[in-house]
């Protein structure tokens, strides 16, 4: 269940990340939409790291690296 929410938010961010793209180039970086977009990609990253954090600390997640 937490690799999906953190796959989900992944995409989400992704998805934001594009739509500030698309109103950098539709509003020629005139607009508040861009700052908008970048608002919400960093709430997203945010929580995407949060929940990757919680992961780590509940035991959810573990990690497989050898150094």
């Amino acid at each position: 269940m937490l690799k999906a929410a953190i796959i989900l938010m992944l995409l989400a961010t992704l998805a934001s990340l594009f739509s500030g793209l698309f109103f950098l180039v539709k509003d020629e970086g005139h607009g508040s939409r861009v700052v908008g977009a970048l608002t919400v990609r960093v709430g997203l990253t945010a929580i995407t790291v949060a929940l990757i954090a919680w992961g780590f600390y509940s035991g959810q997640l573990v990690s497989h690296v050898t150094w």
